[in-house]
């Protein structure tokens, strides 16, 4: 069975998702309080001056004309230019992406590793010690707010200890293993008790399924049983809900990054907030949009490789 059918329902969503995000977004921005052109003029600047910026950057137009420009232009190819840096948004994003993605997949990569192991110490005897001291570690980890493991990881290992850097990108490959250690570090932790309570729970239930009884029954070692069959059809649900979290991970870093001072599209996002830069955070918006799309694509794809039943 092919996969494109499962690759055409996704790039067929993708239009109506990105226009829906593209009108709530823009009539977030423009009904907040806040004057970009008074931001950027400052407290000090005469009216002439805050009406200049505001036609110059077509603020002063109707709210309608506004949305039909910017529409007009995004399917022109063109998401706008940043009123606060005075370049294009593409040019902004694609500059600081790169900090979100590597710290993205260095928390994955923290992530999983452990996930399996406890998941798969925690399932081999439900309601063991070994399962209920893991399951008390994973609510720890839940209850425990991201931000302030953020800050408390910073002043221990950084700032006290002078392990890690607290702040920056680093330079090179190595330098930014180095430097995003502690926010990979600090979220994964947040990261790997919801992963392993879903794998746990998926692996408890295929133990006891039929296709594990026959293969039980045809003589099959109880190690090649679990790597072989059970281990492959618990880790779907899993995955889907890594697939999520990656996502999440994505447009959600604006907190490790804020504390980290980390360049990335987190720290853009803030930024642009508060300055009340429409364009980029519209278009922070709709990257954020189509990465979840393409990484639920990836995800469809991969279990429908794990799993064939999924491709009809």
């Amino acid at each position: 069975m092919t996969l494109l059918p499962l690759i055409s329902r996704r790039l067929l969503q993708l239009p109506g998702v990105l226009a829906g995000i593209c009108v709530v977004t823009f009539m977030l921005l423009h009904l907040a309080p806040g004057d970009p052109a008074r931001l950027l003029a400052g407290d000090r600047a005469s009216a002439e001056t805050i009406a200049a910026i505001r036609h110059q950057n077509g603020l002063d137009q109707p709210l309608w004309q506004q949305f039909i420009t910017y529409v007009a232009n995004l399917l022109a190819g063109d998401i706008g230019q940043s009123l606060r840096f005075q370049r294009p948004v593409s040019a902004l994003i694609h500059q600081f992406m790169w900090p979100t993605l590597f710290l993205t997949g260095y928390v994955v990569l923290l992530a999983v590793p452990p996930t399996i192991m406890l998941a798969i110490a925690s399932a081999r005897r439900p309601g063991g010690v070994a399962d209920q001291i893991i399951r008390v570690l994973g609510i720890a980890g839940l209850t425990i707010p991201v931000f302030w493991l953020a800050i408390m990881m910073s002043r221990f290992f950084g700032a006290g200890l002078g392990w890690f850097p607290v702040s920056g990108y680093g330079q090179g490959f190595f330098g930014h293993l180095h430097h995003l250690f502690l926010p990979a570090l600090s979220t994964s932790i947040w990261l790997v008790p919801v992963l392993t309570q879903s794998l746990r729970a998926a692996l408890i239930e295929k133990t006891t399924a039929d296709f594990v009884t026959t293969a039980r029954a045809q003589g099959a070692g109880e190690g090649e049983i679990f790597w072989r069959t059970i281990l492959p059809n618990a880790v779907l649900p899993t995955l889907n809900l890594l697939g999520v979290m990656v996502a999440f991970l994505i447009g959600g870093t604006i907190i490790v990054e804020t504390v980290y001072a980390v360049p990335g599209l987190g720290a853009l996002m803030i930024g642009s907030l508060l300055g009340r830069d429409y364009y980029v955070v519209q278009g922070l918006t709709l990257t954020f949009a189509l990465a979840t799309v393409i990484i639920t694509l990836v995800v469809d794809l991969l279990t429908a490789f794990i799993d064939p039943r999924v491709r009809l």
